[in-house]
């Protein structure tokens, strides 16, 4: 039991958390940094990663504050130099940004609503991956874990732009895992059901909550911390042998 526990710690591992700012992504960082990873944050809001590093400097976490967009390839390009430069290494990223600005008929979604979902969504992520993953194929090793949606694969109305973007996620992932395998890196998904949110505090109480509640076996939504456990299984050594797969956390939705 010893050993398996062992794996699961990331003491001496440098991850990177996306969409570190709030909700699932800045539960995944403090899990992380909890399991005793240095962790590279970043959000496009630099307070709230400021108020994440103090809390986990507290508890004797190694942060270090990286913020921008991942819409801007550019900008991640120097994210990752940053990361690479501060800490010497980059184990594993949990790309945990995205966005779902409408929840609209999708008759009435605009261009412009489309493209930022996907921008964020899909662009992002595979900027994230291209580059942690240049930098991970030179050391031989890293683990890359995206998070998508139950979304990707089950249906679910207004939110078509971020169920494509989900789902494009998912089939990317498949794709680079084949491809960077035998270079040893790893890529999976990690696909979420409904959790308390700020994300999805507007959907969980309006009419479509009750539903959402009783669609979902466990007979509640999860709680952002529930999601850490996963996370941190993902980008350790426990999950050495998994690759192309996708993790789902959805206390069942999917299972129906």
């Amino acid at each position: 039991m010893s050993g398996v526990n062992s794996e699961l710690r990331l003491d001496g591992k440098t991850v990177w958390v996306t969409g570190a700012g709030k909700g699932l992504g800045r539960a995944i960082a403090v899990a992380v940094s909890q399991a005793g990873a240095t962790v590279a944050v970043t959000a496009r809001t630099a307070p709230d990663l400021e108020q994440l590093e103090s809390e986990l400097a507290q508890d004797g976490g190694k942060v270090l504050v990286v913020p921008g967009s991942v819409a801007d390839s550019g900008a991640v390009r120097d994210m990752v130099e940053r990361i690479t430069h501060g800490t010497g290494r980059l184990d594993a990223v949990v790309n945990c940004a995205g966005i779902s600005p409408r929840f609209t008929r999708s008759e009435w979604v605009t261009d412009d609503d489309w493209r930022q979902v996907i921008e964020v969504n899909l662009h992002g992520t595979f900027h994230c991956c291209r580059e942690a993953g240049r930098v991970m194929l030179e050391q031989g090793a890293g683990s890359i874990v995206n998070v998508t949606s139950v979304h990707a694969v089950t249906g679910f109305e207004r939110i078509a732009a971020y169920a494509a973007s989900k789902g494009g996620v998912e089939a990317m992932t498949k794709s680079l895992a084949v491809e960077w395998a035998d270079r040893g890196v790893r890529v999976n998904a990690l696909a979420p059901g409904y959790f308390h949110t700020d994300l999805s505090s507007g959907l969980l109480a309006s009419r479509w909550g009750e539903q959402i509640v009783q669609s979902t076996p466990l007979g509640r939504v999860g709680s952002a911390e529930e999601l850490g456990g996963a996370a941190v299984f993902l980008t350790s050594d426990a999950s050495r042998f998994v690759t192309g797969t996708t993790l789902t956390v959805d206390g069942g939705w999917t299972a129906r």
